[in-house]
């Protein structure tokens, strides 16, 4: 009882997740205010298709680099979290890390980007975006992937300060002055993908070398790395393309111009994911060693305490939102000012979600991985399809719609399950259970256990 006391007060106190916190929100902050003002210079600089077929193409080489990274991000912060450092370790580790991890993503991403050169004219008729543009952003596309996979295995290590200089700083601030000085120079829509994917090439090397730097540490044997990452691999791939493809599809099928007034009317909704994926990056490792520990007091602390925080911190920015779309909307130009009702439903879906809290965090902390990948492809179900259903129609209006049923579901679910499976609730009380501990220490990767 005393050790899980302890493990409590280390897991949420100040010197653990408060810090951590502060520092992933920090990073957060950074991130949203620098895509909030990049989206803010493209689309007061260009016109409404011009700024549509951008945010078409960075979406869709987003969305790609989610796919190819196959989630290794977050199996080596579960790895490196659960590994202990040891003396020796360094070298073996290093070596399974940029052998049997870092390959195989550097590979399929550059066969990825091969095939985005070959069909970057068909994609130039399908999506109004200019072939240069699709050979620079295929270029750039493992370094978009593996930036963002560095600086995940630095915070296994148990230090945020890459993921707040190099995600918070480097990478946003960057994309922003680049493009900017792009934009006032006229520059043509290749040099303009090419200064959006420039900082993520940095921050690739940059994460690098503060990796080498952290050692030694220790990434596990890599059979058992991926046995535990692919599930979780397919549900991010999924994961990003319900993050990315609502922007693709307006553009498909409303045009461009309809994308560009999509992506700045939703442009806040970022604001609370990042909020989120702050929290996420602060609480995921110390979830993964509480419930392997099989400490469901400590996991608990860490699911209420950051479930609070995102209500505090996000339910008055969408309330807010809400009420001063009219007003705020005009700030990316004349063309935009007709998004208020995009709005209402941006704001309405994002309190619920919030509330949800971070529940497929928990989830995967536990290693249902394989139910959180259920759950994300039946969102990307039901988004596609009211997607489908709407936007032809509805255009902008009826991509939020869509993009508001699969994030319901995407969060319900999870919700639900965590709640069977552990009797955690994001409030309030929740059921007594009992966390089973697996041969190899996982606890409740093996069996949670409830009683009534």
């Amino acid at each position: 009882m005393a050790r899980s006391g302890a493990l409590v007060a280390a897991l949420t106190g100040p010197p653990a997740l408060f810090r951590h916190g502060l520092a992933g929100l920090a990073t957060a902050g950074a991130t949203a205010g620098g895509q909030f003002a990049l989206v803010l210079v493209v689309t007061r600089s260009l016109t409404p298709a011009a700024a549509g077929a951008f945010f078409t193409a960075t979406a869709l080489c987003l969305m790609l680099a989610g796919v190819v990274r196959l989630d290794i991000g977050n199996g080596l912060v579960h790895a490196l979290a659960r590994n202990r450092s040891v003396d020796g370790a360094g070298r073996d580790g290093g070596r399974r890390l940029v052998r049997g991890i870092l390959a195989p993503v550097a590979a399929l991403a550059s066969v990825t980007g091969a095939g985005v050169v070959v069909a970057a004219g068909p994609l130039a008729g399908l999506t109004g975006v200019p072939g240069g543009v699709w050979v620079v952003l295929a270029a750039a596309l493992p370094f978009v992937a593996l930036s963002d996979v560095l600086i995940c295995a630095t915070r296994g290590l148990g230090t945020m300060r890459p993921t707040l200089l190099l995600a918070g700083a480097v990478q946003p601030l960057g994309q922003l002055a680049l493009v900017t000085a792009a934009v006032l120079a006229g520059a043509p829509p290749p040099v303009l993908a090419a200064a959006w994917a420039l900082p993520s090439v940095a921050g690739a090397a940059l994460a690098a070398v503060r990796l080498r730097g952290l050692g030694p540490y220790d990434v596990g044997e890599v059979g058992a790395f991926w046995r535990h990452t692919a599930p979780r691999s397919a549900a991010a791939a999924v994961q990003s393309v319900f993050q990315r493809l609502d922007v693709v599809i307006v553009a498909l099928l409303a045009g461009p111009a309809a994308a560009a007034v999509y992506t700045a009317a939703t442009r806040f909704k970022v604001l609370g994911q990042l909020a989120g994926q702050g929290l996420a990056q602060a609480a995921q490792a110390r979830l993964v060693r509480a419930l392997a520990e099989g400490d469901l007091d400590g996991a608990r602390a860490l699911y209420r305490t950051t479930t609070r925080w995102l209500v505090v911190l996000t339910w008055p920015l969408w309330l807010g939102y809400a009420a001063l779309a009219p007003w705020l909307l005009p700030l990316f130009g004349p063309a935009y000012a007709g998004g208020g009702a995009i709005a209402l439903v941006l704001s309405a879906t994002m309190m619920v979600a919030t509330a949800c809290g971070m529940v497929d965090v928990v989830l995967v902390a536990g290693g249902r991985t394989a139910a959180s990948l259920a759950n994300v492809a039946t969102a990307v179900a039901v988004t596609i399809t009211l997607d489908v259903l709407l936007v032809p129609a509805h255009g902008a209006l009826g991509a939020v719609l869509g993009w508001s049923g699969g994030v319901l579901v995407k969060n319900l679910l999870p919700a639900v399950q965590v709640h069977r499976r552990y009797g955690l609730l994001p409030f309030g009380g929740g059921r007594s259970v009992e966390l089973a501990k697996t041969p190899d220490g996982s606890g409740a990767a093996g069996a949670a256990r409830a009683a009534s």
